[in-house]
């Protein structure tokens, strides 16, 4: 058995770990690319979301490679991610690659049948191993997702442009090459110094963007142009509070264990949007009601085309707008996208944030 799976930004730091704490053959498919995103809109209905079609693309990429199953994770409530791994299964039998699909939720069959596929993928059901190994996996999730926080403090704030990027880029790079949990870690507490050690501008206030919209699409790089990246090197503080580690720790673990989650968003949502349909909406508008009480400059909202709660949260957005007098930017993403469209709304965007500034200090 080689096992592969579907990447969502650093999703694969976590996975990575997690198979080496079990002593598992895999493969990483390529990073997201054009030809992934090629090869799944060959495959995958055109109305389909753009994650699944760059998903499946990178488990045809990495079952060209040898691999021979695929392990994901199921969806809970009203999002189409929930089908991904029948669709997966569908799609991948239609064109001859022949794979088993392992998903990892809690099916309607119990835990007799959770078990069932934890031994599959795992070759283990003893219970030490598997908490030891989900504990390690969700620790380097987290410590991840504050390396990346960190590089969108740093990456607007150094004096020598590029720095964040190098150090950023070569903690992916050696992470690939890493073996087990342990050397992980200590990758990422490396990055971690080399950023806080960082030469940056002392007394600059750059503009501050909060980030929402569907997961997807906001946490993988290629899928959003890389945004964040580009906007820290434009002099902008990015912030995201949808990120790997929380999908794990809310979504996944405090679910299964009934475990009480932190609901601060669906707080903030309320006024506008009561109760949960589906997706990331309500932390959509729930993020973005709290980005304008903290007075950040603007909000960008990015969605994959067809993507409904995300619909129904852009219909919202305005009244947010109205209501707090902050800017807001909704970016629709499919594979027909144009870079340089897309690029020329976010440089306009940040224009009228940096005039907007300028316009309420003078009238201060």
């Amino acid at each position: 058995m080689k096992i592969t799976f579907p990447h969502m930004g650093n999703t694969f730091v976590c996975v990575k770990a997690l198979l080496d704490e079990f002593e598992l053959d895999y493969t990483i498919p390529p990073y997201n690319n054009k030809n992934a995103l090629e090869i799944g809109s060959r495959y995958v209905p055109e109305l389909a979301c753009l994650p699944l079609k760059i998903t499946i693309g990178n488990i045809i990429q990495a079952w060209k490679e040898g691999a021979d199953t695929v392990l994901m994770t199921g969806g809970r409530g009203p999002c189409r991610f929930g089908y991904y791994c029948e669709m997966y299964k569908q799609i991948l039998d239609d064109i001859g690659c022949k794979m088993d699909v392992i998903t990892l939720e809690w099916p309607d069959k119990g835990l007799p049948e959770l078990l069932k596929r934890v031994k599959r993928a795992a070759g283990t059901i003893n219970p030490y191993r598997i908490i030891k190994a989900v504990k390690n996996a969700t620790q380097i999730a987290i410590k991840t997702d504050e390396l990346e926080k960190l590089s969108f403090f740093t990456r607007p704030r150094e004096v020598i442009k590029g720095t964040t990027d190098k150090i950023y880029g070569k903690f992916l790079s050696d992470v690939q090459k890493a073996r087990g949990s342990r050397q992980i870690k200590n990758i990422i507490e490396s990055a971690g110094n080399q950023l806080i050690n960082v030469e940056m501008k002392k007394d600059f206030k750059p503009l501050r963007v909060g980030v929402v919209g569907e997961i997807y699409s906001i946490i993988d790089p290629f899928t959003s142009f890389n945004i964040q990246t580009r906007l820290g090197n434009m002099g902008v503080e990015v912030d995201r509070k949808v990120t790997v580690s929380n999908w794990i720790v809310e979504h996944m673990i405090k679910n299964a264990l009934h475990l009480p989650r932190n609901m601060k968003f669906a707080y903030e949502a309320k006024p506008y949007l009561e109760t949960m349909i589906g997706g990331h909406a309500q932390e959509t508008i729930g993020y973005s009601a709290l980005y304008a009480k903290q007075e950040y400059d603007g909000i960008i909202h990015i969605y994959p085309l067809s993507c409904m709660p995300e619909i129904v949260a852009k219909s919202i957005l305005p009244q947010i707008q109205k209501d707090y007098g902050i800017p807001v930017l909704s970016i629709t993403i499919d594979e027909m996208t144009g870079e340089a469209g897309y690029i020329t709304r976010l440089e306009a965007f940040i224009d009228l944030l940096y005039e907007k500034r300028l316009k309420d200090k003078s009238t201060a």
